[in-house]
């Protein structure tokens, strides 16, 4: 009988041995919002764990912050905005490439009381945002330009260190107004206040989420990061078609309890996302347009790399995951 069990013994043995191990992987994100929300769901399906990786997700208040992160090695890859990593490139950070994209214009809004009726009522006030140089900083001053308004002029900013702080900052009124995202929109409507601008309507063409990683990387980790933006490009197929988990997940992670809030951002936001992890390059050359001298020498396409991106095009990855 144990001569029969032998060869089976030795064939478990041998399997067991030849299993590689999860490749580990660290990632960092700017920020708690829907936009950057892709490596929860591929948690919450067990993405990582299909496509062999140990990931890491680390959350760092501020894209600029973010960055630095990144080229410090603490991570191989990031979820960030785009303003604070085009600057750090045009500052001399060559390895930095956008590998993918998730959201390529911006849909924030400033919030403030209801008796603010438009963005001329905003002059004189002051502003609340997650960072200056992030995401909340550089929307605020594109949108108030569209209206004629300068910073430093016309209206202020304090700087709060992250969304839940510049909601907390407007509702006990250590600021006049608050530019936040889709769901920080819906959190501050909740609580009475209302859009003194509503980005939506704007269409500001920016890259408001994206992946970005090191160049040196491709050649040290380059299986790691294919199977990355494979387990994105999953999730990203998760949140287009299963609402119920996205909004589950979203609830959970962010810990808001009124189902209606993130059924709004949710609403709002799922039209804006790529489907296929696309970066637009018009939305890298608006920010290179608004930088300074140095950054207009610069193409939208230097940063870009799409290695990855092709290799799921022609791989038929794409093909197969929405059934085109």
């Amino acid at each position: 009988m144990l001569r029969r069990a032998a060869p089976l013994l030795c064939l478990l043995v041998f399997s067991w041995r030849e299993a590689p191990a999860a490749e580990k992987l660290t990632g960092i994100q700017s920020a708690l919002v829907m936009a950057q929300s892709l490596p929860w769901i591929a948690a919450e399906a067990g993405l990582f764990r299909k496509y062999n990786l140990d990931f890491q997700l680390i959350y760092v208040a501020s894209s600029p912050a973010v960055t630095g992160a990144l080229l410090g090695g603490d991570a191989e890859v990031a979820l960030a905005g785009g303003s604070a990593i085009v600057r750090a490139y045009a500052q001399g950070a060559r390895d930095l490439a956008f590998i993918g994209g998730i959201k390529n214009y911006l849909d924030q809004s400033i919030m403030a009381r209801p008796e603010v009726r438009g963005p001329e009522q905003l002059k004189g006030k002051k502003i609340g945002v997650s960072r200056i140089g992030g995401i909340s900083h550089y929307f605020t001053v594109q949108a108030l330009r569209r209206f004629g308004m300068q910073a430093g002029r016309d209206y202020f900013f304090l700087q709060t260190g992250g969304e839940p702080e510049t909601i907390a900052a407007l509702a006990n009124g250590a600021v006049d107004a608050a530019t936040l995202t889709v769901l920080g929109e819906a959190r501050a409507s909740a609580l009475g206040f209302r859009p003194a601008v509503y980005g939506p309507d704007l269409h500001i063409p920016s890259v408001a989420a994206a992946f970005v990683t090191r160049r040196a990387l491709f050649q040290r980790r380059p299986e790691a990061l294919l199977n990355f933006m494979r387990a994105m490009a999953e999730a990203m197929k998760i949140v287009h078609t299963d609402r119920d988990l996205t909004c589950r997940v979203l609830g959970r992670r962010l810990r808001i309890e009124d189902g209606k809030i993130i059924e709004r951002a949710y609403q709002i936001n799922i039209g804006s996302f790529e489907k296929e992890l696309k970066i637009a390059p018009e939305a890298i050359q608006a920010i290179l347009e608004e930088a300074g001298p140095r950054e207009k020498t610069i193409q939208a396409e230097d940063l870009i790399d799409r290695r990855y991106l092709d290799a799921l095009e022609k791989s038929g990855f794409f093909k197969q995951l929405w059934g085109k």
